[in-house]
C-alpha cells in the first residue's frame, strides 16, 4: 500500500529545509505535527529516512532514494496546484447559449463579437428556439443558460419555475399593430367588440398573447378570433401587417422604424402596455463559470450602451 500522500510532503519539506522546524514553517503547521508525520511515514516504510546530527536532520540512504521518488512529483504538483488557475481567470473555452429568434439574430452576435474581440479563446454555439424548448434543454443540460421570454402568461416549464435562476435583463412592450391601409379601412374604434372583429395575424395558431392583451385593456378575453395568417416568426408576422393582412401581435422594437413613420399603427385602447420579460435563466443550484459570468455581463453593457430601445433592468 502507497504512504499517505500528506505524510510523504511532509518528508518533502524535512528533507529541503533539512530541519522538522523548517518544515513546520513552510506547511503552517506545528513541529510536534512534523514529528508525528515523519514518524508514521517511517513505521509504514519500516525504516529510518533521517539521523539527527547537531540539529540538523540528515538523510538516510533510504531517504535519499525515497526523495528522489517522490521530488519530481511533489514539485510538479505544488507547482500545478499554485497555478491551477492560470488560463481560468480569463474567459475561455464555448458558451452554449439559447435565445428567442429575433432577439438572438438581431443582438447575440455582434454582442459575442465584442466579447470575443475581448477574449478570443471563448467560442458561442447559439440556438434559437421558443421559451418551452429552451427550458428543456437548460433542464437536459444542452445549454449553459438561456435567454428566454417569460410570457405574460402561464407556461409550463420542467421542474417548475422554482428550479431556475430567473434574472431579468430586457423588458419590451409587446404591440397589437396594423397597416395604415387596414387601420383605415377596418378599425373603427378602439373599444373591446369593435376590436375583437378584426382578422388577426397569429403566432403558431395560438391565441393566448391576444388573449392576454385583451384582458390587460379591457378586464375581459375572447375565446376565438378570426386569424386569417399564421406564421411561426416574429419577422413573418411584421411582414404579415405591412401587408395589410390584419392586426398582429409581436414586441415593438421590431416595428419602430415603421411606427415612426406612420407606415404600421400601433393600437392603444390606453396607457396600459403588455409587457415581454428577456430573463437569464439557468439552474438555480448551477455553479456558473468565469466565462458565463463575464458574457453575461457583458450583454447588459452592451445592451445598455448600444440597444437604447429596449428597455434594460
Amino acid at each position: 500500500m502507497l504512504p499517505d500522500l500528506n505524510r510523504l510532503k511532509v518528508f518533502f519539506h524535512i528533507f529541503n529545509e533539512q530541519s522538522s522546524t523548517g518544515a513546520a514553517k513552510r506547511l503552517h503547521i506545528t513541529q510536534s505535527g512534523v514529528s508525528q508525520h515523519l514518524k508514521k511515514l517511517e513505521e509504514e516504510l519500516q525504516t529510518e529516512l533521517f539521523t539527527r546530527v547537531n540539529r540538523r536532520l540528515i538523510p538516510t540512504a533510504a531517504g535519499k532514494k525515497l526523495y528522489g521518488i517522490v521530488q519530481g512529483f511533489m514539485s510538479e504538483l505544488e507547482q500545478g496546484v499554485r497555478h491551477i488557475n492560470d488560463g481560468l481567470e480569463m474567459p475561455s473555452g464555448p458558451l452554449r447559449i439559447g435565445a428567442p429568434i429575433e432577439f438572438g439574430k438581431i443582438y447575440l452576435p455582434p454582442v459575442f463579437g465584442s466579447f470575443r474581440r475581448k477574449y478570443p479563446k471563448v467560442t458561442m454555439q447559439l440556438e434559437l428556439d421558443e421559451p418551452k424548448v429552451l427550458f428543456e434543454k437548460v433542464a437536459e443540460g444542452e445549454l449553459d443558460f438561456a435567454y428566454i421570454d417569460i410570457l405574460p402568461f402561464f407556461m409550463n416549464t420542467p421542474g417548475g419555475t422554482s428550479a431556475y435562476s430567473i434574472e431579468p435583463v430586457v423588458r419590451e412592450e409587446f404591440v397589437l399593430a396594423c397597416s395604415k391601409k387596414y387601420y383605415r379601412a377596418r378599425v373603427n374604434g378602439t373599444d373591446y367588440d369593435q376590436l375583437k372583429k378584426l382578422n388577426f395575424i397569429g403566432y403558431k395558431d395560438d391565441i393566448a398573447l391576444f388573449r392576454s392583451w385583451f384582458k390587460l385593456h379591457f378586464e375581459r378575453e375572447p375565446q376565438q378570433l378570426n386569424l386569417v395568417f399564421i406564421a411561426d416568426s416574429s419577422e413573418a408576422i411584421v411582414s404579415a401587417i405591412k401587408a395589410g393582412l390584419g392586426a398582429g401581435i409581436t414586441v415593438s422594437h421590431l416595428m419602430n422604424r415603421e411606427i415612426a413613420t406612420g407606415e404600421i399603427i400601433a393600437i392603444r385602447p390606453d396607457e396600459e402596455k403588455l409587457q415581454n420579460t428577456i430573463a437569464c435563466v439557468q439552474f438555480k443550484d448551477k455553479q456558473s463559470t468565469i466565462t458565463e459570468k463575464a458574457f453575461q455581463e457583458h450583454l447588459r453593457l452592451e445592451l445598455n450602451k448600444n440597444y437604447a430601445k429596449l428597455e434594460l433592468e
